[in-house]
């Protein structure tokens, strides 16, 4: 083997062996405690092994021909790995490096440049914008939100004018649910609007407010755990993140305020790498077992996300998670979903232009179901029986489904053995109150 062929084939190897680790930790689940811990590691010191082995060959390796946009796709591999690290522990320091690999990838235009019959590198780098748009959002970065959408939109229409026999309509989908997402979410449309997340700055400390522990003379319970769950029709989201479930993840975590999330502005180095002074960006020491917690702020709860899961999928989830729960814990349950599938339609035939004959049959028989649960409930002196737990329902499934999507409270009950506090964003939320469970 000649000498300068040694550089490009450990390159090339040490890239298809830290791809292999890395589908291998992109497909496991997000929920658990322990989940894909093991892995993480090894494809994080791979990708760590690779990107200092560009760093050192990058010379040799661009004469043999690496191209820019194959160094923005291992910046952007690690960006993946710490957001889906994030998701997994809701450790705001992930969700920050994934933010300051991605910017460094659109600074440095490793995507930009290249040739424009390449439909392959086009498609990565609308990947890479769709991903960016997504920290960018749950980090309230609306002004990099607003930059990254205007290069979505230029670069589906560059690819459009171009590769005309390919079709770009999902990006084009893409492009429309990030635009209403941001439309209609305050954050963006009032600038000046307090953010969802719980600041130390404009909020007191929780050591501060003593009446916490007053309703747990024995005991205080830690909020460790979360579950934020949507199915709706018609949601506005943008991927798998809806608008409710947007604003339950900010509500839920704190604003960092710590020296390790102030940043210092960046300076390019000539291999094209940022350069932060403050030490913390991967790029740069991409170390796991450094410190970079901020110990001014309690830690955030885990938080599994669950998108139009099937009803057996949350069921599921909730069971590992309270199996999995630390003593003197409780778990946040939050699960938004329509009522009976008869009310959505209901809704929908009078939005349609439905006949009155048929709305007001549909009005008639679900009044007269409500007539018969208030009298069953009547009958037993105000208090529920056993088949009144499954009287009501949310709907977690496409229409016409049956009653294999109907979550009931009957089903919640198996989970309050342990703590509980549960949030029902539902025209069928009395269902669920805590008299009823």
């Amino acid at each position: 083997m000649a000498e300068e062929d040694v550089v490009p084939k450990t390159f090339r190897a040490l890239v298809e062996s830290a791809d292999r680790k890395f589908a291998r930790v992109r497909d496991l689940p997000s929920c658990g405690r322990a989940q894909g811990q093991h892995y993480f590691q090894k494809v994080f010191k791979a990708y760590m092994r690779l990107w200092k082995y560009q760093q050192e060959h990058r010379a040799e390796l661009v004469k043999a021909g690496l191209n820019r946009w194959e160094i923005g796709e291992i910046a952007g591999r690690i960006g993946q790995l710490y957001f889906g690290q994030y998701m997994r522990t809701s450790e705001a320091r992930f969700l920050v490096e994934a933010y300051i690999f991605y910017e460094a990838i659109l600074k440095r235009r490793y995507f930009e440049g290249c040739g424009v019959k390449d439909l392959r590198v086009r498609f990565k780098e609308l990947r890479f914008y769709a991903r960016f748009l997504l920290v960018s959002l749950i980090l309230n970065r609306t002004e990099m939100v607003k930059v990254v959408v205007e290069k979505l939109r230029a670069l589906i229409d560059d690819c459009k004018a171009n590769f005309r026999e390919t079709n770009f309509k999902e990006w084009k989908l893409v492009e429309q649910e990030i635009l209403r997402f941001i439309n209609i979410d305050t954050t963006f449309t009032i600038p000046s609007s307090r953010p969802f997340r719980y600041c130390a700055m404009l909020n007191c400390h929780p050591n501060s407010v003593p009446y916490v522990a007053r309703f747990h003379a024995k005991k205080v319970l830690k909020f460790r755990d979360a579950i934020l769950m949507s199915y709706h029709r018609n949601e506005v989201k943008f991927a798998e993140l809806t608008l409710d479930v947007y604003r339950m993840l900010q509500c839920l975590e704190w604003e960092p305020s710590g020296s390790f999330y102030q940043k210092h502005p960046a300076e390019p180095k000539e291999n094209g790498v940022a350069v932060d002074s403050s030490g913390a960006s991967g790029l740069i020491d991409m170390n796991l077992a450094a410190d970079m917690t901020d110990t001014a702020l309690p830690p955030n709860p885990r938080k599994a996300i669950l998108y139009r899961p099937s009803l057996t999928h949350l069921i599921a989830v909730m069971a590992t998670i309270c199996e999995e729960l630390p003593p003197e814990s409780i778990m946040l349950v939050y699960l938004s979903a329509s009522g009976k599938p008869g009310q959505i339609n209901t809704s929908h035939v009078e939005t349609s232009g439905g006949s009155r004959r048929t709305r007001k049959s549909m009005l008639t028989s679900h009044s007269s179901l409500e007539q018969n649960c208030s009298s069953t409930e009547s009958h037993i002196n105000g208090v529920k029986g056993p088949s009144d737990y499954y009287n009501d329902y949310l709907w977690l499934g496409p229409k016409g489904n049956g009653g294999s999507s109907n979550l009931y409270p009957g089903d919640i009950i198996p989970f309050t053995r342990r703590p509980l506090f549960l949030i029902i964003d539902s025209d069928s939320s009395h269902a669920f109150k805590a008299g009823s469970l």
